[in-house]
């Protein structure tokens, strides 16, 4: 089928650039580097080994210094254990099964620890990840064979326009005292679908809430097991725990983004723990530990009758371990069988723990973040699909410019409602912003239909505060500069915090204390301007007494988070009018979305203007009486 080879061919570029780019960052990097890069945890230390599945080993590590840089160590991820005493030669490949904190556990493709284990500093490399891509891969491949198929291939002629959904108008759909109109409205679309149900949510419109009541919903009324998927742990984490909270049974594939003990009871390595039949399983495990440390005691000169002894102790440890092989998967498949929700990553869905279950309903939840050809994995499991997110916010990670430029950077979500619009049901009620932060967005990307709660609509910092401020620097001269491939500015870094400054006072007179104080975002898209925010953040020993209240960082990692008070530094300023990737506006407008009660973007409009949105961005200010020149600030600031 067309649609699925020109998905193939996107994603075999993909997969070159991704890994040309990772060769890139290993091959010729000290690992000191690497560390930096958040490839590598070095040094460690080994904590404990045990033998596991098919007699590999599993060792389980502690990254000893360095803990607050971040990583990209996860489990399920391709890794090597090295020493740098010969880093070239002391290596031994594997897969992390585990990581939490500073600690994980790494199954090695080998029965005993090295030799070299105790020489030199050790570390662990993640590898390029092939297995994603052979993953996805192979889902492609499948569901352009399953396309073929009459019956078996319904969805995915639905989910490719290449035929009609369908509806059922017999659904009895329960009454959720809870849930707004349009909420309910999508918890019905969900039961009624046929094959695709797709839940358009805008930013605070309670998509979370509404899916964990739909999914309760369908558990009740057709009685099949539903995978719930979403490409970050972290909204992986969100849905399991709510899931949980309604009473379901929930199991939670991969290793948990967050460390609670509500969530980690949901994993299966803690439902397996609690099994009836795990006390044998681990006594047969330290029986097979027992014989393998005798085996080990045999030293390397020795003769015939040793050789045989120690032969026939692996050789009865290799057989007990197989025995716990079949009690381990006797536990799984009984811990998988009791779950009504199964909960994981897009790729975590071929688990093999998980790999043949199949399913009634799959939720993709941030499906406007989820690559298509991983969105195919899951669905390829069940019946119907149900879309969730807003393909109006950030669009996937991409590493090919070229890949992305010829559609990988469009979402399943995207194609699906575009063709079927009697699909999508948009939320329309939002929780979280003041009406003013919230019209413009709502005018552009929302066709005007959203509206504020009356508890967020009218909600401000302190009577007669204007919520939104637009604050121009044009003519102030705070041109931008070139730092490296970012743009910064550092004249505009300097005014954010002045304004700033300035603004803290004020509440402070308003009577706002440390106890109370408002939560404050300060973002920028370029990265090099947050570590200029940054910076003026540190010499700003006034704002550091609300340390706490306030974080500065790049749009990305904001998604999905929310601040009574956003700033947003827009740092291009050219008489060139480049604004870069600024113009990417659906990432400007989770920038916009983020504020509860003030939004401060400041940026220079001459340059600014070159693009509709924000030229009309600025008249919405103008109308809302909410345009400042930041030559009104100077003398005062």
């Amino acid at each position: 089928m067309d649609y699925f080879k020109k998905l193939l061919d996107l994603l075999k570029i993909e997969r070159e650039e991704d890994k040309q780019s990772y060769i890139k960052l290993t091959e010729s990097t000290s690992v000191s580097e690497r560390r930096a890069a958040g490839i590598s945890w070095y040094p460690i230390a080994i904590r404990g080994s045990e033998m596991s599945r098919g007699d590999y080993l599993t060792v389980e590590v502690e990254r000893t210094t360095h803990h607050d840089v971040s990583h990209q160590l996860r489990s399920g991820s391709p890794a090597v254990l090295f020493s740098n005493h010969d880093p070239g030669k002391d290596r031994v490949e594997g897969t992390i099964s585990y990581q939490s904190g500073n600690r994980l556990k790494i199954t090695l493709k080998t029965d005993e620890l090295p030799e070299w284990s105790r020489d030199g500093k050790l570390g662990i490399d993640v590898l390029f990840d092939d297995n994603s891509y052979d993953e996805m891969q192979s889902a492609l491949k499948a569901a352009s064979t399953r396309a073929e198929h009459e019956e078996q291939g319904r969805l995915v002629r639905v989910l490719t326009g290449n035929k009609e959904p369908s509806f059922r108008e017999d659904v009895y759909t329960p009454v959720f005292p809870s849930l707004n109109s349009s909420q309910q409205e999508a918890v019905g679309k969900i039961l009624a679908a046929g094959e695709i149900a797709i839940i358009h949510g805008p930013p605070g419109t309670g998509k979370t809430t509404t899916l964990v009541k739909a999914i309760k919903a369908l558990v009740d009324q057709e009685h099949k097991k539903i995978l719930v998927v979403a490409p970050s742990n972290t909204a992986v984490d969100l849905l399991s725990e709510k899931l949980s909270e309604e009473g379901l049974n929930v199991l939670r594939v991969g290793n948990p983004a967050r460390v609670s003990e509500r969530l980690t009871a949901l994993t299966l390595d803690s439902k397996m723990s609690g099994h009836s039949r795990m006390k044998e399983m681990k006594n047969l495990r330290k029986q097979a530990n027992e014989f393998k440390n005798m085996a080990h005691k045999y030293k390397r000169q020795f003769g015939k009758s040793e050789r045989d002894q120690r032969k026939a102790l692996f050789d009865e440890a290799h057989r007990i371990m197989k025995e716990v092989g079949n009690s381990e998967q006797y536990i799984i498949d009984d811990v998988v069988a009791r779950a009504q929700v199964i909960t994981a990553t897009p790729v975590g869905a071929n688990h093999y723990t998980i790999r043949e279950v199949t399913y009634g309903t799959v939720v993709i939840d941030e499906a406007g973040q989820a690559l298509e050809p991983a969105c195919w994995i899951p669905i390829l499991k069940a019946e119907k699909v149900v879309l969730a997110g807003d393909h109006f916010q950030l669009a996937p990670t991409i590493k090919s410019a070229e890949a992305a430029r010829n559609g990988l950077a469009h979402t399943l979500l995207e194609k699906c409602a575009h063709i079927h619009p009697e699909a999508v049901v948009l939320l329309e009620e939002q929780y979280r912003m003041h009406a003013s932060i919230m019209g413009y967005s709502s005018q552009v990307f929302y066709q005007g239909r959203l509206q504020a709660h009356e508890s967020v609509g009218k909600r401000v910092l302190f009577p007669g505060d204007i919520p939104l401020a637009f604050i121009d620097t044009a003519g102030c001269g705070f041109e931008e500069k070139l730092q490296g491939t970012s743009s910064t500015n550092p004249e505009e870094a300097v005014f954010v915090f002045k304004h700033l400054t300035q603004l803290v006072q004020e509440l402070v007179t308003k009577g706002y204390t440390q106890d109370n104080f408002p939560s404050i975002g300060v973002i920028s898209p370029y990265k090099q301007q947050i570590a200029l925010l940054q910076e003026q953040l540190q010499h700003s020993p006034f704002l550091q007494t609300f340390g706490s209240s306030i974080s500065v960082n790049t749009i990305d990692s904001f998604q999905g988070q929310e601040r009574d008070i956003i700033y947003i530094s827009m740092t291009r300023s050219n008489s060139d009018g480049d604004i870069g990737f600024l113009a990417d506006i659906r990432r400007m407008n989770v920038a916009m979305t983020r504020a509860r009660k003030k939004l401060v973007v400041i940026g220079d409009s001459a340059t600014l203007s070159v693009l509709p949105f924000y030229a009309d961005f600025i008249t919405y200010a103008e109308g809302l009486d909410a345009y400042k020149s930041a030559w009104e600030f100077v003398e005062s600031v």
